[in-house]
C-alpha cells in the first residue's frame, strides 16, 4: 500500500499504465486483511491476467537493457549530461 512520496504515483503507473500489478483492497482501516493478500498472489501467481504481467514485465525488462546499454537512450542522456559537466 502506498504511503508516501512517489509511491502512489509508483503503484498507479505499475497497475494502469505497465500493467505489471494489482492493488490490494484494503479495509476501512486501511489493512490489507489475510484473505484479500492471498487472493491477489494467486491472482499473480495462477491466472491469465498473472500470465500477462510476466510477459509485461519481460518486455520492459528488455526495454531497460537496450535503453542503458551502450548506444542505448539512457546511456546517451548520461553521456551528454556528463559532457555537459565538463564543458561548462
Amino acid at each position: 500500500i502506498p504511503y508516501w512520496s512517489d509511491q502512489s504515483t509508483n503503484a498507479k503507473l505499475m497497475k494502469d499504465v505497465w500493467k505489471i500489478g494489482i492493488k490490494a483492497p484494503v479495509d476501512d482501516n486501511k489493512i490489507v486483511q489475510r484473505e484479500a493478500l492471498k487472493h491477489c498472489i494467486e491472482e499473480v501467481m495462477k491466472s491469465e491476467k498473472g500470465k500477462e504481467m510476466k510477459n509485461n514485465v519481460l518486455q520492459w525488462k528488455t526495454l531497460a537493457i537496450k535503453a542503458t546499454g551502450e548506444g542505448g537512450s539512457s546511456y546517451k542522456n548520461i553521456l551528454e549530461f556528463t559532457n555537459s559537466l565538463f564543458q561548462s
